[in-house]
This record gives structure tokens, C-alpha cells and sequence, in this order.
């Protein structure tokens, strides 16, 4: 791919690093502007990002380099069409969850508002740092930024299991950020390089033992924040948080920040012919096939709404990168499209969470029968997000399913497209009954007279990203090129003209 310099990486972070200092500045004594310097920068970030689309599809790639750190290793902006496809996603939702947080903090009359949006821009900050990286270094500096700003997001509510609750988080996250300086210093010293590149470029360097160590330490590492299993522990726990962080855990920022290093590690930093030449590939879809079924059969044990959600993103993370371990055209394709119909379809979800809580404080699925008639607008978005998980056309979610199961049959691995089957059998098993219960079940204990829908501030991104997912299943690249980025980026990766 051509590399063109250009400031534009470096400008939209820079937009959402000035809104967090001017929050700050404004503070709780005029909650209008601050809120308003949300707003607009998630706006203004989003366009920049969007501006860089035409370039992207055009086959060039953006670069922008700060400083010469040491011998092969700058601390670099590289934009290329997978960093392009995680940065439109996260600025295009940031812009949702924006307007959502406002109603739903006012709503619940939260305290520490200042701090909570302060963080929430420096955690988009970290996340579009992350994806806008053009190496390991710069990668991993953005992705502590994410993870020490989301911790008091995590623990907003100051209770002790808030705290409880954002003291697991670092601690799952800072051991596995340990891991990830030892896989970066072992790659440093094998290949003299750090810098990305489109089908890896670690082949040819150093004995096949040490490559596959320094594989699975890359993926314990980023595996921990892409809640892999057994290191997904802190995800659930983390649900005590507001859910327009929960949102932006899953949706937005931390665990698909995890997923796209994963992926990075996948098919920038080793690349699919060293790892069909170590067997990595098969052991990597092993792990994840596990993780799909155990963490499916975990959600539907779950009778707490948010626990449920929380261990579908997990089904959901692991199915994106049993997709990439394919190492198949379609199962590429699939595994990188995912990461947006889930972030749509999984944002919409916890929105509606959040929206019941507020007008109810009932968080739990047995408390939500008959509760449709009273939020039907609320409840319909639930169902069309549900389904486009489980995989029903015509949502987003069929079209990632899709690919992703005939990347396995590409890859002549039967094995796991019975896996992915069995997933969409356990979303349907454990959306559905939510669904008929809601709008055709009866209440068994207080009724919902008193109850109607939320404010617009959090009913319209809830309605907006329900429509987002049908709009990109029907018509994928619609909405900023996804699918065609997607397609582009297993191109590259694998070589294909």
C-alpha cells in the first residue's frame, strides 16, 4: 500500500485530548457546555475520520511520525484499512454514546459527572490511538491510556463492589499489559522491528519454539482484554458499572480494542503463513471455539440482564477471532466485518438496559415481563439487535455469520462451522425468551403502569443503532464503507490482488 503523510491521524486525536481537558476546565458549574464540548468533538472526530475513507479505498495508507524512539522503532501514526475500520467505528458510536450518556446520567441525577465524561474522552482518545498505531509501541501506549482511563469509569459509582469491581479490571489488565512488553521485547530482538505489516513480518526470524512462545504471550496478553477464557473474569464483574460505559466496554473501546490487537498480532505481526507453517492457527481456534461455548452456556445461565450481555460479547469477541485464525478469505472478512455489526448490535442492547434501569431500576430478565407495552420503541430495538446477534437476516449480524462460516468451510475445517451453528443456537436460546416475554407475558409482580419510554437522549441512539444494524445488513457498505474496508483489509493481509 502507498504511504502518503498526512496530519489527519494525529488532528482527530487531538480533538477528543482537547475535549477532555476542556470538560475538565468547565466542570460541574455550566453542565451545558461540557456536555456540549462532547458532543462536538465526537462530531468533528468522527468527520476527520471519515474524511480519511476515500485515501483508504484508494489503496494508500496515512502516516505520521512524532519521533525516532530508537533503531527501527518511531513512535508512529500509520493509518491502513483495518486501523481505518476500528476508528470509524469507535468515533461513529462514540457519537451515540455521547448523546446517550447525557440522558442517562441526568436521569439518574449521577454524581462526578465531570470525571466520568472526562474519562469517556480519554478513553476514545486511547481507543483511536490504538487503531491509528503504526507499530507495537505506540500501539501498547495507547493501550494502557484506555485502560487506566476506563478504571474510574469502572468504579464510577464508589460503592465497595464498584471499587471491587474496577481493582479486578487493573489487575486482569495490567498482567496481561506485563506480557505484552515481554512478546514486544523478544520480537524486538528477533526481528530488529515493531512496525505492522499486512501478512506479518516476523517469518524468517528466530527458532519455530521461540515463535510460538512469544505468540502465546502476544495473545495471554491482548487475549486479557479481549476476554478470552479463562481470563474473562473482570468483564462480567465489570458490569457494576453506568451502562453507557458498559457500552462503551464492549461496543466501542476496551474489549474490541482487545480483539483488533488480537487481530493485529494475528495478520500484522506473525501473518498467516508463518502460522499455518507452526500449526498456531488450530491451537488459536481451539481456544476460541471454547470460549464461544462455555461463555454461550455461561449467558444463558445468567438471570442479570448486563451479566447475560457481558458473556454474549464474550461468545461474540471469540467468534471474531476464531474467524481471523481461519486464516481463510471469507473467515478474514467476516471476523473484521463482526467487529462492527456486533459493536451496532451490542451497543443497542446495553442502551436498552441502561433505558430500563432508569425509568425502572430493575436490572434482572425475570423483572421484564409484559415490560414491551411500556417501552415499545425500547423493546423492538432489543429484539432487532438480539436476533441480528444470533444471526437472522436481516441484520448485520447474518453477513459476518455468514462469512465467517463459509471461511471455515474454506478452510475445510467442518469442526468450526458446527461451532459457529451451535453459537447462533445459544443466542437465540437466551435472547428469545427475553423477547417473547417482554411483549407477550404477563407481569408476575408490579405491574408497569406508571412506566413509559425514556428521554429522547437516550431513546433516539438507542432507535438509531437498532436501524444502524438492519441498514448495514442490508446494505453493508452504506454506512462508510464497512464491508468494502473489511474486504480490502483480508486482501492485503493475505496477498490477494
Amino acid at each position: 500500500m502507498e504511504g502518503t503523510i498526512s496530519i489527519k491521524p494525529l488532528l482527530a486525536l487531538g480533538t477528543s485530548a482537547l475535549a477532555a481537558l476542556l470538560i475538565l476546565l468547565t466542570g460541574e458549574r455550566r453542565k451545558n457546555l461540557r456536555e456540549g464540548w462532547t458532543l462536538l468533538a465526537s462530531v468533528i472526530k468522527f468527520s476527520i475520520v471519515a474524511s480519511m475513507i476515500p485515501a483508504i479505498l484508494q489503496g494508500k495508507t496515512l502516516e505520521w511520525t512524532l519521533v525516532e524512539l530508537f533503531p527501527g522503532v518511531s513512535f508512529q501514526f500509520r493509518v491502513d484499512s483495518f486501523g481505518l475500520f476500528f476508528a470509524t467505528l469507535a468515533s461513529c458510536l462514540w457519537i451515540a454514546t455521547s448523546i446517550y450518556s447525557i440522558g442517562y446520567m441526568r436521569g439518574l441525577q449521577s454524581a462526578s459527572q465531570t470525571r466520568f465524561f472526562f474519562c469517556f474522552a480519554l478513553a476514545l482518545h486511547g481507543a483511536l490511538g490504538i487503531a491509528f498505531a503504526g507499530n507495537l509501541l505506540t500501539l501498547f501506549i495507547f493501550y494502557e491510556i484506555l485502560t487506566v482511563s476506563t478504571f474510574p469509569l469502572v468504579a464510577h459509582k464508589e460503592t465497595e463492589e464498584a471499587i471491587s469491581g474496577g481493582r479486578k479490571y487493573l489487575a486482569y489488565l495490567l498482567t496481561g499489559a506485563t506480557l505484552i512488553i515481554l512478546a514486544m521485547g523478544f520480537t524486538y530482538t528477533l526481528s530488529g522491528n515493531l512496525n505492522f505489516k499486512a501478512g506479518g513480518f516476523l517469518k524468517g526470524h528466530g527458532t519455530d519454539p521461540l515463535l510460538i512462545l512469544i505468540f502465546f504471550v502476544f495473545i495471554i496478553g491482548f487475549g486479557t482484554k479481549a476476554a478470552l477464557m479463562p481470563l474473562h473474569e473482570w468483564l462480567p464483574t465489570a458490569m457494576v458499572a453506568p451502562t453507557p460505559v458498559s457500552a462503551l466496554l464492549h461496543a466501542v473501546a476496551v474489549v474490541k480494542a482487545g480483539v483488533f490487537c488480537v487481530l493485529r498480532v494475528i495478520l500484522y505481526v506473525f501473518g498467516p503463513q508463518l502460522l499455518a507453517e507452526l500449526n498456531l492457527w488450530l491451537l488459536l481456534a481451539y481456544m476460541a471455539s471454547f470460549t464461544i461455548l462455555v461463555s454461550g452456556m455461561f449467558a444463558l445461565a445468567q438471570d442479570h440482564l448486563k451479566r447475560r450481555l457481558a458473556f454474549s460479547t464474550i461468545n461474540n469477541l471469540a467468534i471474531i477471532i476464531l474467524g481471523a485464525s481461519l486464516l481463510s478469505p471469507s473467515g478474514i472478512t467476516g471476523s473484521i466485518f463482526h467487529i462492527a455489526a456486533h459493536g451496532f448490535m451490542k451497543i443497542t442492547l446495553f442502551f436498552v438496559a441502561g433505558a430500563i434501569y432508569v425509568k425502572t431500576h430493575k436490572e434482572k430478565v425475570n423483572e421484564l415481563d409484559g415490560i414491551g407495552k411500556a417501552m415499545p420503541v425500547t423493546m423492538a430495538s432489543f429484539a432487532i439487535a438480539a436476533l441480528g446477534i444470533s444471526g437472522i437476516p436481516p441484520m448485520a449480524g447474518f453477513i459476518s455469520k455468514w462469512y465467517l462460516c463459509l471461511g471455515s468451510l474454506e478452510a475445510k475445517e467442518i469442526l468450526f462451522l458446527f461451532v459457529l451453528l451451535g453459537s447462533a443456537l445459544l443466542d437465540i436460546a437466551y435472547f428469545v425468551p427475553i423477547i417473547y416475554h417482554s411483549f407477550f407475558k404477563k407481569p408476575t409482580g408490579d405491574p408497569f403502569p406508571q412506566v413509559d419510554e425514556a428521554s429522547l437522549w437516550m431513546v433516539a441512539p438507542i432507535a438509531i443503532c437498532a436501524i444502524g444494524s438492519i441498514v448495514l445488513g442490508l446494505f453493508p457498505n452504506a454506512i462508510f464503507h464497512f464491508f468494502e474496508i473489511a474486504t480490502l483489509s483480508a486482501k492485503n493481509v493475505l496477498g490477494v490482488p
